[in-house]
């Protein structure tokens, strides 16, 4: 396995990861264990950040284009409808 497959592959389960811990956040009624879940959260997505860097720097990972104004305008009217 090559060096790009192995980081998408910890971006993705990282990704997973993530969504779990959103969840277990949102269904913690005891604030002790909501804040542990919280600081492992905020250190999983400095990992993420870290290696998504990691994929970028080294071409494993192209990021879409920026959208501009008028994209974020369109998008912006079309989510005050909703």
């Amino acid at each position: 396995m090559d060096e790009k497959t192995m980081v998408n592959d910890v971006l993705g389960a990282v990704k997973a990861e993530l969504s779990c811990y959103e969840t277990a956040i949102e269904e913690s009624a005891n604030i002790k264990l909501r804040e542990t879940f919280q600081q492992q959260r905020d250190d999983l997505e400095t990992y993420q950040y870290n290696l998504f860097k990691l994929a970028e720097t080294n071409g494993y990972y192209k990021p879409a284009r920026p959208a501009d104004m008028a994209e974020i305008q369109t998008l912006k009217n079309e989510l005050s409808k909703g």
